[in-house]
């Protein structure tokens, strides 16, 4: 038995209200949220600094080689452990999460300890943004208004990085982003007063459309 078999929906806190209907639904790949959200890349390069180090400041101890290369033995069991430990969260974050879009919103089921659902209805969404990676996976940022806050430490990893005082919810490390992209920008583009919205072709978000809002929506644009 699954802990989230109590969703009526997968993903969602409750079922779709009328009139709301459910366009896409994924999750990250793990590969990827080790590499680009984890670091196991950067760890794994300062252990190999920190092995290079130790071997050669034992070296010019006069231990000679072979005393050097055993006095950095623990180098690589370190290594290996945090690689493996932050490869492990990087698959559980990945199991746990549910990225969904409906002709609404977009919700983001996250967290491994104790998951939450965030809902981020299209009003809110003033841009979204597109980055691709090089294993085919990418990423859909979220610029949202001014009036809609999310806490950065709530979202992490499924936050663009570094957008700390404005934090971006971010669906992270998708197979096929450019489809989602086009997909979700077409959703908020038919959603009841909202204007045109591009497909998503760029690496960075176009500002939101100059043609000002009207009651109760938002421009949106993805790039």
């Amino acid at each position: 038995m699954s802990e989230f078999d109590f969703e009526p929906v997968r993903g969602l806190p409750a079922s779709l209200p009328e009139g709301e209907t459910l366009l896409w639904q994924g999750h990250p790949d793990w590969r990827g949220l080790a590499l680009r959200a984890f670091h196991v890349g950067h760890v794994a390069v300062y252990f190999a600094a920190l092995a290079a180090w130790a071997v050669g400041s034992s070296w010019a101890a006069g231990t000679g080689w072979a005393g050097a290369f055993a006095a950095a033995a623990w180098v690589p069991a370190m290594a290996a452990a945090a690689i493996a430990l932050l490869g492990l969260l990087a698959w559980l974050s990945a199991r746990t999460t549910v990225y969904t879009i409906t002709n609404r919103r977009i919700v983001l089921r996250i967290g491994i300890a104790l998951p939450i659902i965030i809902n981020v209805p299209f009003r809110a969404v003033e841009s979204v943004g597109l980055r691709r990676h090089r294993d085919g996976t990418g990423d859909l940022p979220a610029t949202l208004s001014k009036g809609y806050r999310l806490a950065f430490l709530v979202l992490w990893p499924h936050a663009r990085p570094w957008f700390v005082r404005n934090p971006q919810p971010m669906l992270r490390c998708i197979p096929e982003p450019e489809r989602v992209g086009r997909l979700l920008a077409d959703a908020i583009s038919a959603a009841p007063s909202r204007p045109a919205v591009r497909a998503a072709e760029a690496a960075k978000p176009v500002p939101a459309s100059t043609r000002p809002a009207t009651s109760g929506s938002m421009p949106a644009a993805v790039a």
